[in-house]
């Protein structure tokens, strides 16, 4: 594998259509993501497929129009966005005589740049270790023979049963960690429970303007800006709400269309705090083109952490770029389902500062109305109806 240069790399952008409808969209995030890396795209090579092919995945043809953009660019980096098996990235990096990524190790790389806690630097190297796991069984064929050579003789283990030994001690020294940390997430957990806080996490596909919304509503100064993935590391800070006291709110890392399993695998102990969240406010970027696929995208990933059972508060961001007003919607039962607000110019804010209050009221008559156990004077019925409703 070739070294990463100092100075920014130059990229082709490789984008096969295989019937999308959102092509457009996919090619505009695959650039923004390459930028985010601190890759320059220099071009962009595009084609539609049946399939994709076996050996190249891109096929011969469309390889030969790669190499000529690489050279005719002096690109030293291509970026399929897609999903590459460790032979095609191997036959493809042998034709183009460049380094070869997908878009798994896109956005792996991205995570390795911008954790900064330790948590988080753990998550994404053990993200990075599975999947480089993939590339050691399959496609490190070169590896598969005894060391040999004066002073190179070793005991009869192979380089690549060497490295695949080293990289599951270290996997398993990783999770032990995060263990750990999760372990001391979940006593905090449990402390703001009994307290009767309400818990908030914010949600939502990467760049919506979570941490924007994050700042403006704590005053934290969270890291935020207009780039893929700007918050890894969940934060959290309390959120005072006049009658309806401290509630708790955490930044949490954005989703993105096909995010990896390894990140997301990685990444448990974090967005398990997600899952047991009281409410969950999924940013959407309302001025996005692609906004409904993105809340698709952002509802899978909740599925898969198990957090689809918690009840959602959209917050439709940028809404000063749509042109329309704030405003509150509310569902046939009264139930407050949108606010309207741009967490930029600070328009929509006290809405939805009003939201969190009333939802906020409902869990801590939950909790005063919560019936005790044995006493059959108290109707469940109404305890129900008057509750804060997943």
């Amino acid at each position: 594998m070739t070294e990463r240069p100092a100075a920014a790399e130059r990229a082709v952008v490789v984008q096969l259509d295989f019937g999308d409808s959102d092509v457009a969209e996919q090619l505009e995030e695959v650039r923004l993501l390459t930028e985010s890396a601190g890759a320059v795209v220099c071009a962009v090579v595009h084609g539609r497929r049946q399939s994709p092919d076996a050996a190249t995945y891109a096929g011969k043809g469309k390889v030969q129009e790669v190499a000529a953009e690489v050279a005719a660019h002096q690109a030293n980096l291509v970026v399929f966005n897609h999903e590459l098996s460790p032979a095609q990235q191997r036959n493809l990096e042998r034709a183009l005589q460049c380094r070869v990524i997908d878009r798994t190790s896109l956005i792996l790389d991205i995570f390795a740049q911008r954790a900064q806690s330790a948590e988080g630097k753990l998550q994404v190297e053990l993200a990075q270790l599975d999947h480089l796991a993939t590339r050691l069984v399959r496609g490190w064929t070169h590896l598969e023979r005894q060391k040999g050579g004066i002073g190179l003789r070793g005991p009869g283990e192979t380089q690549l049963e060497t490295d695949r030994r080293l990289l599951g001690k270290r996997v398993k020294l990783l999770k032990e960690r995060l263990i750990r940390l999760e372990r001391q997430r979940g006593v905090q957990r449990k402390s703001r429970g009994r307290g009767e806080v309400l818990s908030v996490s914010l949600v939502g596909y990467t760049n919506a303007g979570k941490s924007t919304l994050f700042n403006a509503l704590t005053h934290a100064g969270a890291y935020a800006a207009d780039q893929l993935f700007a918050t890894l590391d969940t934060t959290s800070r309390k959120l005072w709400l006049g009658d309806a006291g401290n509630i708790v709110i955490s930044d949490t890392v954005g989703f993105i269309r096909d995010l990896p399993h390894e990140l997301v695998a990685a990444f448990h102990a974090t967005l398990e705090a997600t899952a047991q969240a009281d409410l969950l406010l999924h940013v959407v970027d309302s001025a996005s083109p692609a906004r409904e696929a993105q809340v698709a995208e952002v509802d899978k990933v909740l599925v898969a952490i198990g957090a689809a059972d918690v009840r959602q508060l959209i917050v439709l961001n940028k809404q000063d770029l749509t042109g329309l007003p704030p405003a509150v919607e509310r569902d046939e039962y009264d139930r407050i389902v949108r606010v309207r607000v741009s967490a930029k110019s600070g328009d929509g804010l006290p809405l939805l500062r009003e939201a969190l209050t009333e939802i906020a009221l409902e869990k801590l008559r939950t909790a005063h109305t919560r019936p005790i156990a044995g006493d059959a004077s108290l109707n469940p019925d109404i305890i129900l109806d008057s509750g804060f409703s997943l």
